[in-house]
């Protein structure tokens, strides 16, 4: 099958070349790999220029208008061709077995739902092309040499297939669609009407995977085996007023087992409406 990734950014072209750096050394290399991107300045097209002749990517963008994460993820949806399809976001460094791991877990009828391991903000900035090509950046030992503290988290950094089958198993997390780390069938996402442009930043990722739940189509966690790490950040676009309006939508989307969106990919007369 044909895998593409599709990377959310905003303003950041110093973390996202270092997650290509990471999508250059795949073991299972993508067959596109589309750029989300909600209204970024001329830097970031410039960086990806460099890029265009390593990876196959796509670049898609619209006007900064605030945040639109949710329109922007469905135009490069719309221009995705691959069958099988990775979300993620610019931040999220993936390990070189990345997409090895989730062609390996894709199944029919199900989505995958991954997770990150958070660095400081301190190993962020130090974090190399070298130490990514390495795959040093991933190896528990390196990270402690510069400074990260130990802790049950930690767990998730261990190579070992029994143990991270095992976790996945028994994680008490709840395999959700989250925008920084999952994937699903390319078909199955245009069947869900894609994601909710009414929704901001808050759960409007997770939302998407709760149509999915109603469709039939149910999660799987593998957050122990599709690994990424996480570089810091501050989050100024945080708004209670549209968590809150996120909240309720996805309130509806229980109530109702909706299995589409009126407000997605194919947009209904009630978008005129708000």
């Amino acid at each position: 099958m044909t895998i593409g990734v599709i990377i959310s950014t905003y303003n950041n072209p110093q973390w996202l070349e270092k997650t290509l750096w990471g999508y250059m050394r795949q073991s299972r290399p993508a067959d596109e790999i589309i750029i989300a991107d909600d209204g970024s300045n001329d830097h970031t097209r410039q960086m990806l220029r460099q890029y265009e002749h390593f990876l196959p990517i796509k670049h898609v963008w619209h006007e900064d208008l605030g945040f639109r994460k949710t329109i922007i993820l469905n135009e490069a949806l719309r221009l995705a061709h691959s069958e099988y399809l990775v979300f993620t976001d610019q931040d999220c460094i993936p390990r070189m077995d990345f997409l090895a791991v989730h062609e390996s877990y894709a199944t029919k009828q199900r989505f995958l739902s991954g997770g990150y391991f958070k660095l400081p903000i301190a190993i962020s900035k130090l974090i190399s092309k070298d130490d990514i090509i390495a795959q040093r950046a991933f190896q528990l030992k390196w990270l402690r040499q510069h400074g990260l503290k130990l802790n049950f988290k930690c767990s998730k950094l261990i190579q070992n297939n029994v143990f991270t089958h095992a976790m996945n198993l028994i994680t008490p997390a709840k395999a959700t669609w989250n925008g920084m780390n999952s994937s699903g069938w390319r078909d199955d996402l245009l069947a869900a009407n894609g994601f909710d442009e009414r929704m901001q930043y808050g759960g409007e990722d997770r939302e998407l995977g709760e149509r999915l739940e109603n469709a039939g189509i149910k999660g799987r966690q593998i957050r122990y085996s599709a690994i990424t790490i996480h570089l810091d950040h501050t989050r100024p676009y945080i708004n209670q007023d549209a968590i809150e309006l996120n909240k309720a939508i996805r309130r509806q989307t229980w109530l109702q087992h909706a299995t589409q969106t009126d407000f997605g990919l194919n947009k209904t007369d009630l978008y005129d409406l708000i």
